[in-house]
């Protein structure tokens, strides 16, 4: 097998669930939530969580932070945001006799994008070097942000009113989207008797070295894809540019974001290869974001509900490699 793995799969797995046993401590009952957030972590992404206010967007990006002994920052985006606000400002420094560059909120391990849809398109494009390259340009001199990178954007998908949406570039930066969802009774009756604490107040002891998460990372850019599976993962593709209700299809850097996804899916089971369900699991918080239905609906939640509908119909449609 070519590209042998850095570390086995077995260590892999006790990393994993090291981190995510101690991420569940505080988001209790959001198991898928809590997955598909370190899935897309050691694939190197970005994520995007659509759903509404108080469901454990922010606490689920600071306990992840927490518990990687990363830093962690936390913008909240408002309409009168410059991009200055986010990658930083030179200032003119009298002793120095020079400019000198004041590092914004991006620089950081984990950065909380909250309610990104609030700020103007101008604000949100000052984000696009910095998650596609993990570097950003100020003033003719290039910057590189620490590893490992996150990015964890919040919108709410209800009220839209005096909100930017995002644009079909900026979406298609987001590895991952998903949503938290209302907790079950019980988690909820734990939460009501365990008072309202501010996530600044939560104990999350580090469980993860930065170094292992860098280790992680390139681990799963070595994740096994066999032929079979990567040709699965390209038919799914195009079978979304050949579904009529959809206004186009998912561009080749969602294949390979797919593709990342299916073998980060694998490592966090310990497992050094992709198989088929590896690609299911991950069909839907890739794909479903990139794509827009040719007749577009007033309702965004609807809409999204019915593109994942139309993409559960080409999973079936689709043969899976045998």
């Amino acid at each position: 097998m070519p590209n042998a793995p850095i570390i086995p799969a077995p260590r892999a797995l006790e990393t994993v669930d090291r981190l995510r046993a101690n991420v569940e401590r505080t988001i209790r009952g959001k198991t898928e939530a809590v997955d598909r957030t370190i899935i897309c972590l050691l694939a190197g992404g970005h994520l995007l969580i659509e759903d509404l206010p108080g469901l454990g967007k922010t606490t689920l990006a600071y306990c992840l932070a927490r518990s990687i002994d990363c830093s962690f920052s936390r913008i909240q985006f408002t309409s009168d945001m410059l991009p200055s606000d986010i990658i930083g400002v030179s200032i003119y420094d009298e002793k120095a006799k020079d400019f000198q560059f004041k590092r914004g909120p991006i620089f950081a391990n984990i950065v909380l994008a909250d309610e990104i849809n609030r700020t103007t398109p101008k604000t949100q494009s000052s984000l696009l070097e910095v998650m596609g390259r993990g570097k950003l340009s100020v003033d003719g001199q290039t910057y590189t942000v620490p590893p490992p990178f996150m990015v964890i954007a919040t919108q709410n998908p209800v009220d839209y009113e005096g909100t930017f949406p995002l644009p079909e570039s900026q979406m298609d930066r987001f590895l991952m989207r998903m949503e938290m969802g209302y907790p079950e009774f019980e988690y909820e009756l734990d939460i009501l008797k365990g008072g309202h604490l501010h996530y600044d107040h939560l104990e999350a002891a580090p469980v993860v070295s930065r170094a292992d998460v860098v280790e992680l990372q390139e681990y799963t850019r070595r994740v096994f894809v066999e032929d079979t599976v990567a040709e699965y993962i390209v038919r799914l593709a195009a079978a979304t540019r050949e579904q009529a209700e959809f206004r186009s299809g998912v561009s080749p850097r969602g294949t390979l974001s797919l593709k990342i996804a299916a073998q980060a899916s694998a490592l966090a089971q310990g497992r050094a290869f992709v198989i088929p369900e590896d690609v299911q699991r991950m069909l839907h918080p890739v794909f479903a974001h990139r794509l827009a239905l040719r007749k577009s609906m007033s309702d965004p939640m609807e809409e999204r509900r019915s593109i994942e509908a139309l993409l559960t119909q080409i999973a079936a449609r689709v043969a899976e490699p045998v």
